[in-house]
């Protein structure tokens, strides 16, 4: 891959507390409430946040337009996601392991969803550092796909 070293940074500052932030990232009924970008959601089937715990949920449409779009597509409207914890640092840091496997024609391979919590007062900044994709297309995708997703957060903590 080219771009291997290669990363995508999204930040976002929020009026919350850590724990409530962390728990988005790290509890079943908190990842439901916001992962997948808009017209999507998750369902989760495992999550176990320690190091080597398993993250195993299905990525499903859920609006008309957006199941109607992936039919078009000739796509599933639900894939299996696989992703392991790789690192957590209570409140402060966590590292997801993805493993990319339902594109067709493109072989298998990892990519890190890494996401730094910096508390200060009433606020918390969320970095999330995200591996470039296999090509700047689906890269670019991805951005937008997780751009789109916070924006459920962003509604939350307006």
């Amino acid at each position: 891959m080219s771009n291997e070293k290669a990363k995508v940074v999204i930040e976002r500052t929020y009026r919350a507390g850590i724990q409530d932030l962390w728990a988005l990232w790290t509890t079943k009924e908190g990842f439901e409430s916001w992962w997948g970008p808009q017209g999507f959601r998750a369902e989760v089937h495992e999550l176990d946040a320690r190091v080597g715990g398993a993250l195993r949920y299905d990525m499903i449409a859920d609006s008309p337009e957006m199941i109607a779009a992936m039919k078009q597509a000739g796509e599933p409207t639900s894939h299996a996601t696989r992703s392991r914890f790789t690192e957590v640092a209570p409140h402060s840091r966590l590292v997801l392991t993805n493993v990319i496997d339902f594109l067709p024609g493109v072989a298998t391979y990892e990519s890190n969803i890494a996401v730094d919590f910096l508390s200060s007062g009433d606020r918390v900044r969320m970095v999330v550092t995200l591996d470039a994709m296999h090509s700047d297309e689906f890269t670019k995708m991805q951005q937008e796909g997780f751009t789109s997703q916070l924006t459920k957060l962003d509604s939350r903590f307006a």
